[in-house]
Parts: C-alpha cells; sequence; structure tokens
C-alpha cells in the first residue's frame, strides 16, 4: 500500500452545521451533493457524512464501540486493488471490518481497522480519482 491518505470522512450529527462551519474555516467545498459534503484540501479531501449512514457504510455500531465517527480513506486506481490492499493490511495485523465489495454510491469499497481499531476504506472510485496523483 502506497503511503497516502486520500480522504478523511467525519461522521456528523448535523450535516448543515457542519457544513457551514469548514466553509467558514475557508475550505473549498467541492459538488453539491444532498447527503454528504466534500472539501478539497491540500493533497487530500475531507468528507462529511451523517455519523449513523457513515457506522451503516462500514456495517458498525453507531454508540461508539465500532468506531469514533470518522474513517481514513484511501483510493486507489481498480477494483482489484482495493482486494488486494485490504489482504495486505490483515495480514500484517490489521482486523477486516467489511470485505471488498460493489458499494452503493456505484464504486467498489472495503473497511479494515488498524490495530487500535481505527476505520480504514479502501475504495476504487470510477467517477473521479480523488487524493495526490501517484509519483
Amino acid at each position: 500500500m502506497k503511503p497516502r491518505m486520500s480522504m478523511i470522512t467525519l461522521g456528523v450529527t448535523n450535516l448543515e452545521r457542519s457544513i457551514e462551519f469548514y466553509k467558514a474555516l475557508g475550505f473549498p467545498r467541492r459538488g453539491d451533493h444532498e447527503d454528504v459534503a466534500f472539501f478539497e484540501l491540500n493533497g487530500t479531501w475531507l468528507g462529511l457524512y451523517g455519523r449513523e449512514a457513515l457506522a451503516e457504510d462500514a456495517e458498525v455500531s453507531a454508540d461508539g464501540s465500532g468506531y469514533n465517527s470518522f474513517t481514513i480513506s484511501h483510493n486507489v486506481p481498480s477494483e482489484a486493488e482495493v482486494a488486494q490492499a485490504i489482504e495486505h493490511a490483515v495480514s500484517i495485523g490489521g482486523k477486516l471490518v467489511k470485505p471488498a465489495q460493489k458499494a452503493f454510491w456505484g464504486g467498489y469499497s472495503g473497511y479494515f481497522s488498524d490495530p487500535d481499531g481505527h476505520l480504514w476504506e479502501v475504495a476504487y472510485n470510477p467517477f473521479t480519482w480523488i487524493g495526490p496523483e501517484d509519483n
């Protein structure tokens, strides 16, 4: 897995309030979606998504025992690389949370957690590349 962070997605309790907060900080918003917001940062993106919906996507409990209301996303250029990255993480001590599979939003993704339980989503987005360009 190449060392990069494509997106940090925060689970929020009030999406509109959070959007206004990050806009007020001066973060440039990208796209206009109803149930998710994206802000382009320098080399990575910040995503805002409903806390309950984010937990549901990762198939964990929203009560805080399964995750801390955010995931770190690592985008890759193919579906095969999603599975490869997750398998590698599990092979070095990560825990499989959600196997790589077709995602409801049209891409392909899965989740693993690091040894401390921090959630990582590995995703292939067929619509746009999110993250820094590979060297």
